[in-house]
């Protein structure tokens, strides 16, 4: 099976964790126009991928089962036909992967996609955030009051998470690694569900926005 691939470094490392030998035939594009040029593929991974009429067009044209990383906009604000992954840094490099889809088709190939790169799809509703990055997200929101509350430093807000809850990566270790600013705008979109998802000023200060 050959899977074209639109990735960074750190993306690329993380997807190949658990199958740096993998038998399935990949191709690196590092922009949408390699990509496009890598006509006839079995499938297409947009892990850059940028929410515009234009980008959508483009994928859609490829007419082969296209995944996107896409943890904020849902299928219904992207296109049905493709499949949604979390594909946040500091997510991907994980055995599990949550992904959405409707076409049934398409989902078969990206089940078999991830089974030859050492990982299992986990498959959710087609919901704004998908499982993980909403919880996370929301455990990052209440690490920055517990900042602006003067409760502990950065560093041993990190070390706490990691020794009393096993986590990989403390909260603002994880921050900093999916983007302060997708940790924020997907609070934003998640706030008009729920108050709880209220972002915290200095979260919204240190992203810049």
């Amino acid at each position: 099976m050959h899977l074209v691939v639109l990735s960074n470094a750190d993306l690329r490392k993380e997807l190949l964790a658990q199958a740096p030998d993998s038998a399935l035939e990949i191709t690196w594009a590092t922009d949408v126009q390699q990509l496009m040029h890598q006509a006839g593929a079995d499938a297409y991974l947009d892990l850059l991928f940028e929410n515009t009429p234009e980008r959508i067009q483009q994928l859609r044209s490829l007419g082969t089962p296209v995944i996107i990383n896409s943890v904020m906009d849902t299928l219904a604000e992207t296109d049905a036909a493709f499949i949604r992954i979390n594909g946040w840094l500091g997510f991907l490099h994980t055995p599990i992967v949550e992904a959405s889809g409707t076409n049934e088709a398409a989902k078969a190939v990206a089940a078999q996609i991830f089974q030859q790169l050492g990982k299992t799809i986990c498959w959710v509703p087609d919901q704004a955030g998908f499982v993980t990055p909403r919880v996370v997200s929301a455990i990052i929101n209440e690490a920055y009051f517990a900042l602006e509350e003067g409760v502990s430093t950065k560093e041993e807000i990190n070390t706490a998470m990691k020794l009393g809850t096993n986590y990989p990566y403390g909260p603002l270790e994880w921050a900093a690694k999916a983007g302060l600013r997708n940790v924020y705008q997907l609070l934003q979109k998640l706030q008009k569900e729920h108050s709880r998802y209220v972002p915290s000023e200095w979260l919204w200060k240190e992203a810049g926005l």
